[in-house]
């Protein structure tokens, strides 16, 4: 019912996008004006409501995906945990314990619905996000067109880009091989865990040197070892955070990708109390919100696309990735710990450390940054490649 994509072009975004986009209906319901049955949310006196289709009946049963389960829990304040056992094991209970605390309720709620291919009264589609209705919807696809835009309008060439949609976030990887920083000390002993090339080996300060020839000379495309600038673009229309662009450096060889959160610029999704009903926002204010986005990302391209920026925050990740590690299992065991890696996770890690060839902290950084590609979730690659900052520290101490 909704699309998820995993590395995805931007034309395959784009179609994914403008798909939802069609099929998407946005209510402010009153609490008590809501009832669940079966595990589904049932709307039975909804008004018709005028979309691009034409005039549609929102009335019918939208059953929650596990983000909306996450958002009912979160307003009714329910354990999310309980909630998704009764759903499976007893949906008798979730409707009653759903139902009884809507009743209780004086709030009212947005939700996000998407309607389905094949409707009819009793499958109408799915609850994708219940929310505050205070929440400000900023759309992926009108983020994504509004980010292009402020691209356009600051870069001389094109950049690469890469995107994943989940339930929860939209992640639009940005790469401009034209910008990029040599990192020797950072790469020292590397080797890509997909295909084992050497990244950094044999290449001496003095080499690297010659090969740039000299100090902001351009990187040439075939030159190694470098890290490549980037950011990415997120945002989220089901309550997962706020629109955000976030640096990113990409090491040539293998992709390993490393966000830089700290950077990060934000436009949280929170505006005025909405009224009951049908949600259209005007021609203005989507118009100075998009407006924000397209400014926010020139800004980004300024900043983060500018070789001055790689090399510092390449020199701030080298003064850490030079510590060896002697006890590789020992410090990858409390680095997942910390940070919440699963077991499958850190087997992985581990592995890819060993491939890696790379017995420092630096290593460390490089094997969750390349684990992190392995996965088949874009929301858990997205958290584990912004753990890697904090690996690196991790493992700077641990030695």
């Amino acid at each position: 019912m909704t699309d998820t994509l995993r590395n995805s072009d931007l034309a395959a975004l784009a179609a994914a996008l403008n798909d939802q986009r069609t099929r998407a209906l946005d209510l402010v319901v009153p609490a008590r004006e809501m009832t669940f049955d079966a595990g589904a949310l049932r709307l039975r006196d909804a008004p018709p409501v005028l979309t691009d289709d034409g005039v549609t009946d929102p009335n019918g049963r939208y059953t929650p995906t596990g983000v909306g389960d996450e958002g009912i829990a979160e307003k009714l304040n329910i354990p999310v945990k309980y909630l998704r056992r009764l759903r499976t094991e007893a949906p008798d209970l979730y409707d009653a314990n759903v139902n009884g605390w809507l009743s209780r309720s004086s709030d009212s709620y947005l939700v996000r619905l998407l309607r389905g291919d094949a409707e009819t009264v009793e499958t109408r589609g799915v609850l994708r996000a219940f929310l505050s209705d205070r929440y400000r919807t900023i759309d992926n696809f009108d983020v994504l067109l509004a980010a292009l835009q402020g691209i356009q309008r600051t870069c001389q060439t094109m950049p690469d880009f890469s995107a994943d949609l989940t339930d929860r976030r939209m992640y639009v990887r940005v790469t401009h091989p034209g910008v990029a920083a040599y990192a020797p000390s950072l790469l020292e002993g590397y080797r890509s865990p997909f295909d084992g090339r050497d990244v950094g080996n044999g290449w001496t300060p003095q080499r690297v040197a010659r090969a740039a020839g000299g100090e902001g000379q351009a990187i040439a495309a075939g030159a190694e070892p470098i890290v490549f600038a980037g950011f990415v673009i997120s945002n989220s229309e089901t309550g997962g955070g706020a629109f955000s662009i976030t640096p990113r450096l990409v090491v040539k060889v293998c992709n390993n990708g490393l966000t830089i959160t700290a950077d990060a610029l934000r436009e949280v999704h929170i505006g005025g109390r909405l009224d009951t009903g049908v949600i259209r926002w005007s021609a203005d204010t989507q118009r100075k919100s998009l407006d924000l986005v397209t400014a926010q990302t020139a800004d980004a391209v300024a900043t983060f696309l500018d070789a001055d920026y790689v090399k510092a925050k390449v020199a701030e990740l080298e003064e850490k990735a030079g510590t060896p590690v002697k006890d590789a299992q020992g410090v990858i065991t409390t680095v997942s710990k910390k940070l919440g890696f699963t077991e499958a996770q850190q087997a992985t890690i581990l592995d890819h450390f060993i491939r890696g060839g790379q017995v420092t902290a630096g290593g460390v950084l490089h094997a969750v940054t390349s684990a992190a590609q392995t996965l088949a979730d874009g929301d858990a690659a997205w958290d584990m490649e912004a753990a890697a900052l904090p690996a690196l520290a991790l493992a700077a101490r641990s030695g």
